[in-house]
């Protein structure tokens, strides 16, 4: 059985599969051409809490401008933090830098296997087998959310997630085909992100259906289990956008440690994951006519964020450690999607021409 799946699942895999911009096509792969693992490292850290679709013209536009790791490692860190804006969780961008590096300096090329890979920064458990596997050919599970979506269905697992992960990698294991373990791990990768789907799996075209225990139970969509979900705690603070004459906004670059660290963006009250901020113009970097502009809201991991956006066009100072950004050069600043939408509640349309 376990190497039929195998099987089915590959077959349906060489005729189906997406063409992705950091995927080799297998049929490619059996004319010998060899995925690059800086392709399949960078496009695996971009996909992290993001989306195929949004990753896309973030993977063309990084590759296009840094072709190789040893151009991201020679790269200003700034100018990788510009170029990720948008995409979030900005400690991968971070990360991503620091990998680089090391990568070029410390081994001189990727580490070739998964225990190699796990040791460079914001490479963890899955990213370095789905690396190792996809760009080195190592017979190790790889195990995303579609993944267990898939396993845990084709198993009806009954274990409650994350306890059960451990029984969906036992199942990889035993089902994984030593030959083809890249293009296996994508093909499950392909089938839960377009077949086996969350909701409204499209059974009657998945090449497992016959040996799929949740459809046979007559409830795939059941699994995989999941604990009660908690809810995020909610925190408030301010943002400060201060506008010159000639339309500049004034933005300061967030300290090296902490949420968004390292990026741009307008002032704001001392607002954290764990505590409240103050909301009003009383805590603004400096004394000015400051006209409140309403609230916006933004989701993190782990917390919920409603932040009160003030403005103001009576600066008369630059405070030390802000600059200026003219309405040109804001695109090119390294703005979290949260500045954004404070700057966009005091000056719509301010940030509407982000890149990539």
């Amino acid at each position: 059985m376990n190497q039929t799946i195998a099987a089915k699942l590959l077959e349906w895999y060489d005729r189906q599969h997406r063409e992705l911009p950091w995927r080799v096509a297998p049929s490619d792969i059996a004319n010998g051409v060899i995925p690059d693992p800086y392709r399949v490292w960078l496009s695996e850290i971009m996909l992290q809490q993001t989306t195929v679709e949004a990753v896309k013209k973030y993977f063309i536009a990084f590759t296009k401008r840094w072709p190789t790791v040893a151009d991201l490692a020679a790269a200003d860190e700034e100018e990788v933090l510009k170029a990720w804006a948008g995409l979030g969780y900005y400690s991968r961008a971070r990360n991503l830098k620091k990998a680089a590096d090391m990568v070029v300096r410390q081994y001189g090329e990727f580490p070739p296997s998964q225990a190699g890979l796990a040791k460079l920064p914001g490479v963890g458990r899955y990213t370095s087998a789905a690396i190792a596997a996809i760009a080195f050919g190592e017979p190790v599970a790889v195990v995303d959310g579609n993944v267990e979506r898939v396993i845990t269905r084709l198993m009806a697992i009954e274990t409650a997630l994350p306890a059960a992960k451990a029984l969906v990698y036992k199942v990889i294991e035993q089902i994984l085909p030593p030959e083809r373990p890249g293009d296996f791990a994508q093909g499950c990768m392909d089938l839960g992100a377009t077949i086996c789907t969350p909701r409204r799996p499209k059974c009657i075209l998945c090449p497992l259906r016959g040996d799929c225990q949740g459809l046979a139970a007559g409830g795939p969509e059941k699994f995989p289990v999941k604990p009660p979900r908690k809810s995020k705690p909610k925190r408030q603070g301010a943002a400060f956008v201060a506008i010159r004459n000639d339309g500049a906004i004034l933005l300061h670059k967030r300290a090296d440690k902490g949420l968004l660290a390292g990026m741009s963006g307008v002032p704001v009250s001392d607002w954290t994951a764990r505590v409240d901020g103050a909301t009003g113009a009383d805590a603004a970097p400096f004394g000015a006519k400051w006209v409140p502009c309403g609230i916006v809201s933004h989701i993190f991991t782990h917390f919920e964020l409603e932040l009160h956006v003030h403005r103001t066009n009576s600066a008369i100072m630059t405070p030390k450690d802000m600059w200026w950004s003219k309405a040109a050069d804001l695109p090119h600043e390294a703005l979290p999607t949260v500045m954004k939408k404070a700057i966009e509640a005091a000056v719509p349309n301010a940030t509407r021409k982000l890149k990539p």
